[in-house]
């Protein structure tokens, strides 16, 4: 019980910090979009909040790009240091953390493994074209998306989870 614990507090972090720290350094070049792919990239801070035992919070500066199928997302410090990078395709995901990378089957195993909950990629892709996308559970704020703020909150199943992105232009 200990090394589960272990284990997922370091996924815990590791997540978070990419989330937060996702640099356009840190990024893989194995997993580029492909050629002729409509490429979109977001740049700002990234805000997570787990409501789990104990509360797990973080920010972190971020760098998006791709869609839910193929994917890179870094987090970085305020001081732009990579803290995590991770990168999906259809069938697998990466995360890299500390010069240590870890494989996935999919982003959803990845983000359940690290945080406990998975973040709804697909919706999270729908929002930021500015889509209601509806997901089970989670609620997503698009009012502000014109000025570059998203939030969403997933009530259940527990834990809660908040995700607030502040865009840049």
């Amino acid at each position: 019980m200990v090394a589960a614990t272990g284990t997922r507090r370091w996924a815990v972090h590791a997540v978070l910090a990419a989330v937060l720290t996702l640099t356009a350094c840190a990024q893989s070049d194995r997993h580029r979009m492909p050629s002729g792919a409509a490429a979109r990239a977001w740049h700002g801070r990234l805000g997570l909040r787990v409501e789990s035992s104990p509360v797990q919070s973080f920010t972190a500066t971020l760098d998006l790009s791709g869609d839910a199928q193929v994917g890179d997302l870094v987090l970085s410090s305020a001081l732009g240091t990579a803290l995590l990078a991770l990168s999906w395709r259809p069938g697998h995901a990466t995360l890299q953390r500390d010069g240590q990378s870890r494989e996935y089957g999919s982003v959803s195993e990845l983000m359940l493994d690290a945080l406990g909950a998975d973040l709804p990629m697909t919706a999270l892709f729908a929002w930021l074209a500015g889509h209601d996308a509806v997901v089970a559970g989670w609620q997503a704020d698009l009012s502000q998306l014109s000025s570059g703020r998203l939030s969403a909150r997933r009530s259940e199943p527990a834990p809660v989870v908040e995700l607030r992105l502040m865009l840049e232009p």
